[in-house]
């Protein structure tokens, strides 16, 4: 049995709060867990203490035994140094798809057009 740490949802619709699970990874989001390790509650601000609760003991356990963690979890995890996260690189991410490099390119192509009839224009005058 592969043993996850993610979040299951609580809370009313647009009032998020998650509990932080060690969960059979087949179980579905908000189903059966094996044991609660934390909370998170997203509605708080950034620097509130109760935004993050973990049960840093019982983490590390499942840790032990090969629990993996999901990525969110893995950010809190890494904030509360139990466990180290490397930053990941994705330099395409920025990068224009490809129609918007040909709207791109049709709109400098206009530019380009109507600055040289300008120019036409006025050798012409």
């Amino acid at each position: 049995m592969a043993v996850k740490l993610r979040l299951a949802r609580a809370g009313s619709k647009k009032r998020p709060y998650y509990h932080i699970v060690a969960a059979d990874e087949r179980s579905p989001r908000d189903g059966r867990y094996i044991e609660r390790v934390g909370a998170y509650n997203p509605m708080l601000a950034k620097d509130d203490d109760m935004r993050i609760q973990l049960n840093e003991d019982r983490l590390k356990h499942w840790l032990s035994v090969g629990a993996k963690p999901t990525d969110r979890v893995h950010r809190f995890l890494d904030v509360a140094g139990i466990l180290k996260r490397e930053p990941r690189n994705n330099p395409k991410k920025a990068e224009l798809g490809i129609k918007a490099k040909e709207r791109l390119e049709e709109k400098r192509q206009a530019e380009e057009e109507a600055a040289e009839a300008a120019a036409q224009e006025a050798a012409a005058e």
